[in-house]
């Protein structure tokens, strides 16, 4: 099944509506209906400014960004983007399309379409 891997930057300490922003992209996505989400915590990196930040020491936690990625479709990732814009936060993102796949699966796993 063909789908959108959806990219969301986000500072990992910025809150959006009481709750921290990472949780509520992916609850944003889950309630879209997205196949699949997860939040990534890199050890190092540097964003338009080119100031390279790492995640050396404790005293560093939250001074980087965390990586939301969703699995949607165009249609979820749209509606998801126009989520975003309509909370006036300013975020980068990138998208790619990827290939859904299940080895062995189940009748759990029977995918239901997209919208």
């Amino acid at each position: 099944m063909k789908a959108i891997l959806l990219r969301i930057h986000v500072p990992e300490g910025q809150r959006h509506q009481g709750m921290l922003l990472w949780e509520w992209l992916l609850q944003r996505g889950s309630e879209l209906g997205a196949r699949g989400g997860s939040v990534l915590r890199p050890i190092a990196g540097f964003g338009r400014h080119h100031v390279l930040r790492e995640q050396k020491f404790f005293e560093l936690a939250g001074s980087l960004n965390v990586q939301v990625e969703l699995q949607v479709s165009d249609e979820q990732m749209q509606h998801l983007l126009e989520q975003v814009r309509g909370t006036g936060i300013r975020l980068s993102y990138s998208t790619m399309e990827i290939s859904l796949g299940v080895l062995n699966p189940d009748a759990q796993d029977a995918a239901p379409p997209m919208p």
